[in-house]
């Protein structure tokens, strides 16, 4: 036990190499699996060309990115006391890691899916299996990477910037490690939001363009060979689905535990590994949440055709959350004291337990909400189909009211929490709850990823002709598939929230900042431009998606009018065209949005300081996970009304299927949904986070040291009293005089 006390340290980045080794024996096992016949793979050979075609394109642009920002960044770094040009070494790690994460991703999901669908021609339950590994290829890829390299970064900077010198744990040289440590979560949620943004815009545009103008236009299905952007859209879901939810979470993952860790240095802690028990309990969490993820992807199976897919993610899910809750009980008490303090807050590590407990409870909480509000069968999305009835207009009013109505539950579970979390162990709680939720990020996105794998099956077993009996189970997969996309989207906008309050509260702390006072008109002000900035950020991914839809549909439209022979199989379609459309549009439609995430900040922490700052972030937080949940879920739940019709539905008595009137109206709620979903709303949860961090790195530059009260700076001065009595006894005593002067 005293040999492991002495070396925790060096076993966090261990269990992530577990990790990466867990995730290299999943990969050989899918790509020795079947990948059936040569028209099979040529198609499948076609979805993974174009999704590397956009990542070389997108890599790119993010390298001049990261060169430009790095240079910023070292530059930066030489300015403070508590920083350094190291910075931008560890911000390029970040950026590479994560674009690493979401290659890894994509790479599987294009060798899976054409074996899910060779899978699906044996049985649901081979299907599931092959679809499910794959994801988990990513899942624990992600969570692997994350690990190794916050832990093996953490013991580099530590060593270099405290132990190297001596220095104070909780002191300015530990913030000088962690300061140079958060660059690493800077160039991951950097490369997140456009992967997120680009992918996004890229997949809707295809997907967009294909519904329209294949499906409503031409009357043919959604994934039929003959529709020009149907391999654009299947590439889509790769990039958008999977690279970019890869990146996504494995910069939220990053930025929970990096929070956690800077509060962790601000309490003094008696304990058995040198004080810096909560700096690395929020690391040690993940790396045991990772282990025990891998362990619970066991469980997701099932036997028979009829067996419920939904049910086994949901054993696999819940068996993870309930074993890293277990586990967590026994880490917390073995590490912390029994009594610690932050910010005059005091906790005991039961506490700290508790407030774990709380984030995994939210975390599950928000994943059956969402699952309820665009999962089949349910109220919403049976209002939605009844609605459609009516036509068009009358489905997208159902659907956007379903999506404002999905909003209340999940807030009021948000806000427990973050008031649970608070109660038991302070600021520190709130940032060690959201570690919690985020301890199953290799099971959530194992899940997550299943969807688009069981989705590209699919448009694989249609392009191929494959029977009937293939397509219902790719089917059944992909329908169970897009909800596990919206459950994913909601842990991912939960966590955000939570991750999101604990950098504010690391960052007020850097910024030397008592708080950010409202009733003042300039932070006022911040927090109304913060409240704005969702909605610019919404609408010019939208306006992206639309403009690109435009030009995918003139396209289409045009192969269909100039090549003779598509629609009767003697004409192969031009689909390099249309992957050419989409990889341009969202290269270039991704710029100005992620320009705002990271610009504004700095404008807005540089002209007006850092209380403005804090109202401007209070402002995009709140704004941001409310319109991150109401896109998620609107699409979510328009997405699965519109596949409903496709084994038939009941409205008023009467049964409607593919190519009715109601369906058509289903496919428009559908069109409209898909940025909701996909582009604009799980890009908020990126979008918040990056702004949290940009401020937290800007933070020791609008420091000045002092504390700032109602605008007026705290000056100190000792006044000593000296007084000598008849016996001739002297006594000092020292008062202090607090002179309020004008800050600037």
């Amino acid at each position: 036990m005293e040999f492991l006390q002495e070396n925790l340290i060096y076993l966090i980045p261990v269990l992530g190499v577990v990790g990466i080794i867990s995730m290299a024996l999943k990969s050989a096992w899918v790509t020795k699996q079947d990948a059936g016949d040569e028209n099979m793979q040529r198609l499948s050979g076609y979805i993974a060309d174009g999704a590397m075609a956009f990542l070389k394109a997108e890599w790119k642009v993010l390298g001049y990115f990261s060169a430009i920002a790095a240079i910023l960044l070292a530059y930066s770094g030489t300015l403070v006391e508590t920083s350094s040009w190291v910075i931008a070494i560890s911000f390029l790690i970040g950026a590479f890691t994560s674009a690493l994460a979401g290659y890894i991703g994509m790479n599987i999901a294009t060798k899976s899916n054409v074996r899910t669908t060779q899978a699906a021609r044996t049985s649901l339950a081979k299907a599931l299996q092959v679809s499910f590994t794959g994801g988990s290829v990513m899942g624990i890829g992600v969570a692997g990477l994350a690990v190794l390299g916050l832990g093996s970064l953490f013991i580099v900077f530590y060593q270099m910037y405290v132990v190297n010198v001596n220095g104070d744990i909780n002191g300015i040289e530990m913030e000088k490690a962690l300061e140079v440590l958060a660059g690493f979560s800077l160039g991951a949620e950097s490369i997140a939001l456009f992967a997120r943004v680009g992918g996004g815009i890229y997949t809707k545009a295809a997907d967009v363009g294909a519904d329209l103008v294949g499906k409503v236009e031409a009357g043919i299905p959604e994934d039929d060979v003959r529709n020009p952007a149907t391999i654009a859209d299947n590439v889509g879901d790769n990039v958008g689905d999977v690279a970019g939810m890869g990146a996504d979470l494995f910069g939220s993952y990053v930025a929970t535990i990096l929070a956690t860790m800077i509060l962790g240095r601000e309490i003094k802690s008696v304990d058995n590994f040198g004080g810096i028990a909560p700096i690395l309990l929020p690391m040690l969490i993940a790396g045991i949440g990772l282990i025990l993820s891998i362990v619970a992807c066991s469980f997701v199976k099932i036997k028979k055709e009829t067996d419920s897919v939904q049910n086994a993610l949901n054993m696999g899910n819940w068996s993870s959350i309930i074993m890293t809750a277990i586990v967590s009980f026994f880490a917390v008490r073995w590490m912390l004291p029994e009594e610690m303090i932050i910010r005059g807050f005091e906790f005991s590590n039961m506490d700290v337990f508790y407030a774990i407990v709380v984030g995994l409870v939210v975390g599950a909480l928000m994943s059956i909400i969402t699952e309820y509000y665009t999962a089949m069968g349910k109220r919403p999305v049976m209002s939605i189909i009844r609605q459609s009835s009516t036509g068009h207009a009358t489905n997208i009013i159902s659907g956007l009211s379903v999506g404002m109505e999905s909003t209340v539950l999940p807030i009021l579970v948000l806000a427990g929490g973050i008031y649970g979390s608070f109660y038991f162990a302070g600021f520190y709680g709130v940032a060690i709850a959201a570690a919690g939720m985020m301890a199953t990020t290799a099971m959530q996105l194992s899940i997550d990823a299943f969807g688009p794998i069981a989705d590209n099956a699919g448009g694989i077993a249609e392009m191929s002709g494959l029977p009937p009996e293939v397509r219902d189970r790719t089917d059944n997969l992909d329908a169970v598939g897009n909800t596990t996309a919206a459950t994913g989207k909601g842990f991912a906008i939960a966590s955000a929230a939570l991750t999101s309050l604990a950098l504010f509260a690391a960052f007020v702390g850097v910024a030397g900042i008592n708080a950010i006072d409202i009733y003042k008109a300039d932070v006022l002000a911040g927090l109304f431009v913060g409240g704005m900035i969702p909605f610019i950020f919404s609408a010019l991914c939208i306006s992206a998606v639309g403009r690109a839809a435009m030009d995918m549909v003139n396209e289409v439209r045009r192969q269909f009018r100039e090549i003779p022979g598509i629609m009767e199989y003697k004409a192969k379609p031009e689909y390099e065209k249309c992957v050419a459309i989409s990889t341009e549009a969202s290269i270039r439609e991704m710029m100005l949005p992620g320009a705002i995430a990271l610009i504004v900040p700095i404008i807005i922490g540089f002209a007006f300081g850092a209380e403005v700052l804090g109202g401007l972030l209070a402002g995009v937080t709140v704004s941001g996970v409310l319109m991150g949940m109401f896109q998620s879920n609107a699409g979510g739940a328009w997405d699965n009304a519109k596949k409903s019709f496709e084994k038939g539905v009941e409205i008023n008595g009467e049964m409607f299927y593919k190519k009715s009137e109601p369906h058509k109206a289903s496919v428009t709620g559908d069109t409209v949904g898909d940025p909701f979903k996909d582009t604009s709303g799980p890009s908020m949860n990126i979008l918040i986070k990056l702004m949290s961090i940009v401020s937290l790195i800007i933070a020791p530059h609008l420091s000045s040291g002092t504390s700032h009260i109602d605008g007026k700076m705290e000056v100190k001065r000792d006044i000593k009293i000296i007084a000598v009595d008849s016996a001739g006894t002297t006594t000092v005593d020292t008062i202090t005089n607090k002179i309020d002067t004008i800050a600037r």
